[in-house]
């Protein structure tokens, strides 16, 4: 307790100094968690993929469809446990600042192969029962304050028109890493729809954007993917089969450059502090050569004087980082919501707290180290004339 008290008035005895290095460090380790909090959801929806999913889409390019007929040969292939499909809708709800992700899928199949997606048994029955009804993800409801049974119209702009939605379930998330941000039709009331129109392209209507592919065993997605790509090798609509995952960091591949850049900046951040708080605990331990010399006069040895000095440095490095990690989890919230569906999955994870704080420590470790080395080669004559 004594040395506790000691360690306290020393780092904060020059109270102005304390207090600008203690809000250098709550910046750093703050902006240091949000930019980690950023890329950590960048890649959310690869970490969150199954791995027993594949995505099978077209060889050239995503824009191309697949025929709707490929899906029983897919289905036929040694170890696929089940199928789905779904098209991007890319409708506009109200404005386009309004962006969240649309798919028309086959809701049997399609739910049955995301276990994630919770949803009411009630609600379920509803939706399936609804040729023209809709789920949307809990945080997309409160986004926008919708209830079950509530008509959501969306402006279409690859399927031209308004589409009017029932909403018949509200799903929630397995854990907080599920998106709960999408909306999901019917798929047959997309294609139904599209034939009816007068000059409707039958190719256009009986055709799907990706493939969803259960899959038995994880071991075996590229032995599967293999055969499914070989059903089609040489045809019109040559396909590309993948583990979700990877189809998800397909997307995140696109802005990669852009992560390596924020990751780099989190860790400059880090340097920047760690050079600000050294020379905070090297002013501090030439102020108090004086104090240091007389501590070795009454007998302390090199060591405590030492540890004396990087306790210190600990000690500010660690409140800062508290106080860092506090604010970091308000400021998360608030920019979770600014950003909305653009990164549907936006927390602080366990991680990113833990390397706050070993941040924190780190800062406090390495600023005290040339201060403490000093320190311990001190000749005592010459620091006891020093005057601070």
């Amino acid at each position: 307790m004594l040395l506790l008290r000691l360690l306290l008035k020393n780092a904060f005895r020059h109270k102005l100094r304390s207090a600008l290095t203690l809000i250098g460090l709550v910046v750093a380790i703050c902006a240091f968690g949000l930019l980690r909090t950023i890329v950590d959801a960048w890649y959310a929806g690869a970490e969150a993929s199954a791995s027993t999913r594949l995505v099978t889409r077209s060889a050239v390019s995503l824009t191309f469809p697949l025929p709707l007929n490929y899906g029983e040969r897919i289905r036929a292939v040694q170890g696929v446990s089940g199928l789905s499909w779904a098209n991007w809708f890319g409708g506009v709800y109200v404005t386009e600042r309004n962006f969240f992700p649309q798919f028309a899928v086959d809701p049997p199949s399609y739910l049955a192969l995301y276990p994630e997606y919770v949803l009411p048994d009630a609600q379920r029955q509803d939706f399936l029962r609804d040729r023209q009804g809709a789920i949307v993800g809990r945080k997309l409801a409160d986004k926008f304050g919708w209830r079950v049974g509530d008509q959501i119209p969306l402006r279409g702009t690859i399927y031209p028109g308004t589409w009017s939605f029932t909403l018949r379930g509200i799903y929630d998330g397995v854990d907080a890493s599920t998106d709960e941000q999408q909306l999901l039709f019917h798929w047959k009331y997309l294609s139904e729809s599209i034939r009816q129109r007068p000059g409707a392209n039958p190719a256009r209507v009986d055709s799907v954007g990706v493939y969803v592919v259960g899959i038995r065993e994880a071991d075996d997605a590229a032995l599967i993917s293999q055969r499914i790509d070989a059903l089609f090798r040489n045809s019109l609509a040559e396909t590309l089969t993948e583990t979700e995952k990877a189809f998800q960091l397909s997307f995140v591949s696109m802005s990669e450059a852009i992560l390596v850049a924020i990751q780099a900046v989190s860790l400059i951040i880090v340097v920047i502090i760690m050079a600000v708080m050294a020379n905070t605990m090297t002013m501090t331990a030439r102020e108090r050569l004086a104090e240091y010399a007389t501590l070795r006069v009454l007998g302390f040895s090199p060591g405590f004087v030492v540890r004396l000095l990087a306790a210190e440095s600990l000690l500010i490095a660690l409140v800062g980082g508290l106080f860092g990690i506090a604010l970091t989890l308000p400021l998360a919230a608030f920019v979770g919501q600014a950003v909305g569906t653009l990164l549907p999955v936006f927390r602080v994870s366990e991680l990113t707290l833990l390397l706050q704080l070993l941040a924190a420590l780190l800062v406090g470790a390495v600023a005290a180290a040339w201060p403490a080395w000093r320190i311990s080669r001190i000749d005592i004559v010459a620091g006891l004339r020093h005057v601070g």
